[in-house]
């Protein structure tokens, strides 16, 4: 397997989890990048959790080592036509997701995630680890 990839945080949890199948793909896989929207996610769980500090660390060195894609003007475009199609179908998503698959779609990526509602989002390559 190869290829180019957008991690949901539900992956990089499995990952800080030390799942075997999902480090076993990220090992097969070509480039692998986070937002800085799941950075966000995941600093609000570790602010949250009883083991803060440990976990803040965990992500810091997770964001050290990773490419990092954030939102720009071009990102809103590609924001703004996923939630409109979506409206048009009566099929809201959590507005997190919709921000991470506007930036895939705008950088050629593919979303890895476990939540089966990216699959409602036209044009948008999903894969489930």
């Amino acid at each position: 397997m190869s290829g180019s990839f957008l991690l949901d945080t539900n992956i990089v949890i499995g990952l800080f989890a030390q799942e075997e199948s999902i480090q076993a793909r990220l090992s097969e896989s070509d480039h692998v990048f986070l937002s800085s929207i799941v950075l966000g996610e995941l600093y609000f769980g570790a602010y949250k959790s009883a083991h803060a500090d440990e976990n803040i660390r965990r992500i810091d060195e997770l964001a050290k080592a990773s490419a990092v894609l954030a939102c720009d003007a071009v990102t809103a475009i590609h924001y703004g036509r996923i939630k409109k199609n979506l409206r048009d179908k009566g099929k809201p998503l959590p507005e997190n997701d919709i921000w991470i698959a506007a930036l895939a779609q705008q950088h050629g990526l593919t979303v890895v995630s476990r939540d089966q509602h990216f699959q409602e989002i036209e044009n948008l390559p999903v894969e489930v680890w």
